[in-house]
């Protein structure tokens, strides 16, 4: 089975049901809308084999396009919206992009690839096109992973891995029924926002309601108008919705009241005081709509806090593990309440774990396996035979612990990849390809680091004599403006003496770190 098979399958399921909820369109008619779509490519050019980039938002012609793509035969590359024209350029090259399809605020200039305007309306279903014969081990999707600049890690995403993520999503049943309302504002390109957006929805016949921006008013007043019982975000999101709701509580003088059912809910319920209880959680809840009763956490770690929050006002909440490479979350908390909290769960079906040179508390480096791990980067032997053992097994990188019931606890990154409280991936590699370029910089490391209770992307520069903070400054800045904002270093130190290697001089990363809180760079701007 392929993708737009897939959908076929669902709509065949549900017809009547909404898919597009804001826009009030079934699966029926969204299957009508991706033929057309079809159509419109196929008269721009597209052709079975061709890589279709989509740069647009969370729209209805992001989903529509993707199916398009599929149904003609293409791949599509999932493309970020906060880069620049220089990183789509070279994306588009080294995947041999011939289109992309995108909102017309992002159009540039280029001689790489063409436009193709993703809102223009479409013309009618054209009765000779038929459906590609694709198979599943096809690649349906291409996602960066380390940038675009240097030796990009590209992870292509067979048919056959998106499916069966979707099939692992099954483990979630007790949580989702078709007809649901799933909140959509997290990025689609992003792959989240994919698989649950896109992958869960199909897979349970529910509905999303598609959102572009993440401002709060609009969320709130998506929440009450349309009552989403299912809601996906990253974790600094429900910081942010939950330090809202408590400074709401105070500003009322409530907070005594709110803290003191949190801390005693169940000794109340117990004796016969859940009305009590539920009267001081309903206008909470009321906020989300009164009807949510799911919260997805995933792309970085939640605070013990911020779950224990919504945990308490009765919510479920679980929390996912997963990458580009294994389709977003292989592994989920287990979804119930009660659990042991923190954990960020078991992998799910048809998928396996292990945790190999384990330290004497048990952590160790997460290897993975299962239907939905990619087979490989793209055109990048040297690192597949890094990463991948001789079982099939994929090296995540990540240091990991197991509890007694079997779920995983995230222990730390064993590998360099910066995760921002946003979830946003920022790999240093990329910066340091860049920064290495200013004359009179020796070396130099780019790491996660914390500023004012915030994770930030900082860098440690070597640099030769008569080098001064301004000079590299600027220097910095002007290499920043080729990446995205998002991936800036604005927090950094300098020094002149050399930072330390390893015997093939790569640098210790984890060292420089440890000297830069040891205060031994003390020139340094924050």
């Amino acid at each position: 089975m392929n993708m737009f098979q897939f959908l076929e399958e669902t709509t065949a399921k549900w017809p009547n049901v909404v898919y597009l909820v804001r826009e009030g369109v079934t699966y029926a008619g969204f299957l009508e809308l991706v033929k057309r779509r079809a159509a419109t490519l196929y008269d721009k050019g597209v052709r079975a084999g061709d890589v279709v980039g989509i740069l647009s938002h969370n729209i209805p012609a992001f989903p529509i396009t993707l199916f398009a793509v599929w149904y003609l035969g293409g791949t599509v590359l999932l493309l970020d919206t906060n880069l620049t024209p220089f990183e789509y350029d070279n994306m588009a090259k080294i995947t041999k992009c011939r289109f992309v399809c995108a909102e017309k605020s992002f159009f540039y200039k280029t001689k790489v690839f063409e436009f193709i305007e993703i809102t223009a309306d479409d013309g009618d279903v054209n009765p000779k096109l038929k459906p590609a014969k694709l198979k599943e081990q096809d690649i349906a999707t291409l996602s960066f992973t380390s940038g675009s600049t240097g030796t990009p890690k590209v992870v292509p995403l067979t048919h056959y891995n998106l499916i069966e993520c979707s099939n692992s999503l099954l483990d979630m049943r007790e949580w989702l029924s078709a007809g649901d309302i799933l909140y959509g504002f997290l990025p689609m390109y992003h792959i989240f926002g994919f698989a649950v957006e896109i992958l869960a929805t199909l897979r349970y016949g529910a509905g999303v309601l598609l959102q572009p921006t993440v401002n709060p008013k609009e969320i709130m007043a998506d929440f009450k108008k349309y009552r989403p019982q299912i809601i996906p975000a990253v974790p600094r999101l429900f910081e942010v919705f939950r330090n809202k709701i408590i400074d709401g509580i105070k500003a009322k003088h409530k907070w005594w009241l709110f803290s003191f059912v949190m801390k005693n809910a169940e000794l109340l319920r117990k004796i016969g005081l859940s009305k009590l209880v539920d009267a001081v959680y309903k206008p909470v809840l009321d906020i989300f709509g009164g009807r949510a009763r799911l919260i997805i956490a995933g792309g970085a770690a939640t605070k013990p806090e911020i779950e224990n929050f919504y945990l308490a006002l009765g919510l479920g909440f679980i929390q996912g593990y997963g990458m580009t490479e294994t389709v977003g979350p292989i592994c989920i908390s287990k979804p119930c309440r009660g659990r042991v909290p923190f954990a960020f769960g078991a992998p799910t079906t048809n998928n396996v774990v292990e945790i190999r040179n384990k330290n004497a508390d048990g952590v160790g480096i997460l290897w993975i396996k299962g239907r939905q791990v990619f087979g490989g980067y793209l055109n990048n032997d040297a690192v597949n035979k890094e990463v991948f053992d001789d079982r099939g097994f994929f090296n995540t990188g990540d240091m990991v612990s197991m509890d007694k019931n079997g779920e995983l606890h995230f222990a730390g990154r064993k590998k360099q990849v910066i995760v921002l409280d946003s979830g946003k991936n920022v790999y240093p590699d990329e910066l340091e390809g860049l920064f290495i370029t200013i004359p009179g910089v020796k070396n130099v490391a780019v790491f996660e680091h914390r500023v004012k209770d915030k994770t930030v992307a900082y860098g440690v520069f070597s640099v030769e004599q008569g080098m001064t903070m301004e000079k590299l400054a600027a220097a910095i800045a002007h290499a920043n403006k080729r990446v995205a904002s998002y991936k800036w270093v604005t927090h950094f130190a300098m020094t002149t003496e050399d930072l330390p290697t390893t015997s093939t001089q790569k640098v210790k990363h984890h060292i420089v770190r440890q000297n830069l809180i040891d205060g031994k760079y003390p020139d340094r701007k924050e």
